[in-house]
């Protein structure tokens, strides 16, 4: 079976320094990653070139079969689906909850002028029970919680069953109570035999859902460590990821981090 997605040898280069340098990896559809390391890492370029918004200086970077600049994106980006903060800044604050996620099926940010069959909008209220929103259908997207926004965003990512789910800090900004809650879910959703590849990035290892199997480790554009979280998840690793001594911590299925002493 080919890879859902596939770095050879990428490289992204901008102004004189390698974002991404070298990089070789690859990820398969039973697969859930999360990409770990310190702010400038090239997690988040990693997630761009996934989801075809950017094309590396060099190498190959292969996206469900197809080879990213010999390929129409436009055609491969309704297949990928990706939430992140810098995608919540373009939803309309008046837009409701429904449309939010309805408005996936048409890859459009904003009601305009599409025409909806009953069966997408069912498939959005179904969409929008799953990920414990359907109470707020009809609330407009600017008057959510921070938590509820972070959710709104994945039910609009998933509600065109994508090939791939890209995912850039889901919990970054919530407090405590949200975060659990959409760890819990997204936990559920990850060990669902029908679920997606999936890619998270995340600062911090308490963030990593019940449920993920792999693990990307970054620093300066380059791989620390990877492969699957039992093994590739270490103090030792990320030591070196982030550049002071950790201890690390496991507990029923998720994981603590803190200074060593």
């Amino acid at each position: 079976m080919p890879h859902v997605l596939e770095f050879s040898d990428v490289v992204v280069r901008r102004d004189g320094r390698n974002i991404v340098d070298r990089l070789t990896w690859a990820v398969d559809d039973d697969q859930r990653w999360v990409i770990l390391g310190p702010n400038g890492a090239g997690k988040t370029t990693l997630l761009q070139l996934a989801d075809t918004l950017i094309h590396p200086t060099s190498g190959a970077v292969t996206i469900l079969g197809e080879r990213l600049g010999r390929t129409d994106v436009f055609e491969l980006r309704p297949r990928i689906g990706f939430a992140s903060s810098a995608m919540a800044k373009r939803i309309p604050d008046e837009e409701t909850v429904l449309n939010v996620v309805l408005t996936a099926a048409f890859s459009v940010l904003g009601r305009w002028n599409e025409d909806y069959e009953d069966i997408d909008e069912r498939r959005a209220l179904r969409v929008l029970a799953e990920w414990h929103l359907d109470g707020l259908a009809d609330r407009t997207f600017g008057t959510l919680s921070d938590g509820e926004q972070k959710r709104v965003q994945i039910a609009r990512a998933v509600m065109t069953d994508p090939e791939l789910l890209l995912l850039d800090e889901p919990t970054a900004s919530l407090d405590l109570g949200a975060r659990e809650e959409l760890l819990t879910l997204l936990g559920g959703y990850a060990q669902a035999p029908t679920t997606p590849a999936m890619i998270m990035v995340t600062h911090h290892v308490e963030e990593i859902p019940v449920g993920f199997t792999h693990v990307l480790l970054m620093r300066d554009g380059a791989v620390v460590a990877s492969g699957p979280i039992a093994e590739a998840l270490t103090a030792d690793a990320l030591t070196a990821t982030f550049g002071v001594p950790i201890a690390l911590t496991h507990d029923e299925g998720r994981y603590a981090a803190r200074a060593a002493s």
